[in-house]
Formats: C-alpha cells, sequence, structure tokens
C-alpha cells in the first residue's frame, strides 16, 4: 500500500434548510392562520482517529467532502429533518491544519473520539413563529444558515513510543522485524526502506510498546537530502531514541561521525528532539570484525553520557536485553503519568 502523510482537502458542513411560509386551508375554518414549520439544522464535520488507519491513503482521492444539508420546512406545523453530520476517520496521530494560514486546530490522537471540525448551519425559522397579536398573518420565513467551509491541510505523524534511528544499512529494519511483527522491506543497498514502519513489542508481562523504523536519514536530511525531510516529522513525538551504529564498515565515515551526522540533523529538523534520551545500540555484533571494535566504541558513547548496548538482529544476540531495556526505560520516563497513558499497559 503506498504511504501517504500528507494531504489537503475541502470540507462543508450542511445548510439550514429554509423556513416555509404556509397558512392553513381547512373547510369550515376561514381564518386558519400561518403554519409554515422551521427548516433542519445542518450536519457538522466530524474527525475521528480510526486505529485500522495507517495511512492518508484514502484521502488523497476523495478531496471533497460534505455533509448533508437540513430538509426544508412544509405546511401543517412540519419541521423539516436535520441533515445527517460527515465523519472522516483518519489515522492516530493526524494533525488538522487550516490549508491557507497553516494554523494548527486539531491533534487527533485518541481513538473513538469524534471531534467537531465544522459547524452545519442553523435552520430558518417557518412563518408560524413570526406571529403575533398584531401580525397574524406574516408572508415571511428566515432562510437557513450557511454550513461552515474551510480547506484543510492533514499531516500524519506516527504515535511510536521508540524511534529507530541511524544511516540507511545501520539494521533498523532487520531489527524491528526481529523484535514485532512488522515485515518493512531488507536488503544490502541504501534507502531499501521507503515509508516508515511500526511494530508493537512486547516485554515483561504482556505488556507492549509501538517501534517506528524511520527511513531516509543522511547528512542534510532535515533541508531535504534523501528522505528524512519527508520523514523526520514522524520521530518527532517518540520518548525515545534507539540510535542504531554500524560498526562492519559498510557505511562510509567513521562511526562516531555519522553518530554526530544522525543527531545534528534531528536538531536542525526540530531542537526539541535533541532533549529526547538516546541509547546507543552497536549493531551486527554476529560479524568478528564488528565485536573487535566494540570495546573502543562502548568506551567512546559512555565518555559522552550515553548507555550502550550491542546486539545482532540476525542471531538474535542481546535482543531480550535491549527489549527489556526499552521497556524499563518507558516506565521511567513515565513514571509521573497515571497508569492508562502507558501504551499497552493493562
Amino acid at each position: 500500500m503506498q504511504f501517504v502523510d500528507e494531504v489537503k482537502i475541502y470540507a462543508k458542513a450542511g445548510d439550514g434548510g429554509r423556513g416555509c411560509v404556509s397558512f392553513r386551508r381547512e373547510k369550515y375554518v376561514p381564518m386558519g392562520g400561518p403554519d409554515g414549520g422551521d427548516g433542519g439544522d445542518g450536519g457538522d464535520v466530524l474527525i475521528e482517529a480510526d486505529e485500522n488507519l495507517g495511512t492518508l491513503l484514502d484521502l488523497r482521492y476523495q478531496q471533497h467532502y460534505k455533509a448533508q444539508s437540513g430538509v426544508p420546512g412544509r405546511g401543517k406545523n412540519m419541521h423539516g429533518r436535520n441533515g445527517e453530520s460527515l465523519l472522516i476517520r483518519v489515522p492516530p496521530g493526524t494533525l488538522v491544519r487550516d490549508a491557507e494560514t497553516g494554523e494548527e486546530l486539531v491533534d487527533v490522537r485518541e481513538t473513538n473520539k469524534r471531534i467537531t471540525l465544522l459547524r452545519g448551519g442553523r435552520g430558518g425559522r417557518g412563518n408560524a413563529r413570526f406571529a403575533t397579536s398584531t401580525n397574524r398573518a406574516p408572508r415571511h420565513a428566515q432562510p437557513g444558515i450557511p454550513g461552515e467551509e474551510r480547506w484543510f491541510r492533514l499531516e500524519l505523524k506516527l504515535l511510536a513510543d521508540v524511534g529507530l534511528v541511524g544511516l540507511p544499512n545501520a539494521g533498523k529494519s532487520t531489527l524491528i522485524s526481529s523484535v514485532s511483527a512488522a515485515r518493512p522491506k531488507i536488503a544490502d543497498y541504501p534507502f531499501t526502506t521507503l515509508v516508515p514502519n511500526l511494530g508493537v513489542v512486547r516485554y515483561g508481562s504482556y505488556r507492549t510498546f509501538v517501534m517506528a523504523d524511520i527511513p531516509g536519514l543522511i547528512e542534510g536530511a532535515s533541508e531535504g537530502q534523501g528522505l528524512g525531510a519527508r520523514f523526520l516529522r514522524h520521530v518527532e513525538r517518540t520518548d525515545l531514541f534507539l540510535h542504531l551504529v554500524d560498526l562492519s564498515g559498510i557505511q562510509e565515515g567513521d562511526p562516531r561521525t555519522n553518530f554526530e551526522i544522525i543527531n545534528r540533523e534531528l536538531t536542525r529538523h526540530n531542537p526539541e528532539m535533541a532533549q529526547k534520551p538516546q541509547i546507543v545500540v552497536l549493531t551486527k555484533t554476529d560479524i568478528t570484525e564488528v565485536r573487535e571494535k566494540i570495546p573502543e566504541m562502548r568506551a567512546h558513547f559512555e565518555k559522552l553520557g550515553f548507555r550502550v548496548m550491542a546486539l545482532s538482529a540476525v542471531t538474535g544476540d542481546g535482543i531480550f536485553e535491549m527489549v527489556e531495556t526499552l521497556g524499563r526505560e518507558l516506565e521511567r520516563l513515565r513514571g509521573s503519568r497515571n497508569p492508562e497513558d502507558v501504551v499497552g499497559e493493562p
């Protein structure tokens, strides 16, 4: 499926139905009086997060959305039916902005919670509403009020607990596939991952957290190089970064320099990302040359204040310890929150 994380749509709430001008016409009732009913209210435009959706693809092909208008009133004091509201379903983590000003309007995170984007117009009052002792036969009614309308820009920012960052071929896709049911494309050349991948990781006693594999981080990613400019937004909401460092030599440059490059791009994209905790993971320990470099690299990153782990996603060495460490660290970071706020907490 094509991954779409940004769309522009037009939405309009329903117009209110017009009021009715009508007079009673009954045998033996010479002065029947006004009996025009009110028009119905227009439907609202609502938005809701659907956990079964992972992309904005459906909204790419249908860009115009309109709620039902209210039905006009009729004679015999019959009021028009209200228009049905229109519900737009989006993936959790969708940010709704005004398309013209860029103003942030709604952050759709919670599932099963409907948010009103646009209000429908009120129905007009029929002439029966205007009858008074001095005006017993009013011949006017109100038109319905138009519903609100607007162009929106929707941006998807994935909701994940742990974000995997690192240069291409650092082993991110292999790692997420080894600890979750995610099945990203894996190959021995750069940029095999073209879309973000989410995986649910189990740890402890029936607890889980969500891990995100973000593609395309290279030097200059924050300025549009590679795929990073498009997908960096998806790690803004993670609580913790797992920074994968490849010691196998498949990547050009010194691993310590490559580590600094990725962190610099994260900071340039959003300075707040530099404040997020990181755990450094030295990957591909199934290779002899990598194991020989681990002591030196561990000492280097620990001197900088980072927790360092080493593992092989191919053989599974160090995977269990990493998952348990991530689970405990996430619980520590969320210690001030309510238990319900912890992802996967029973």
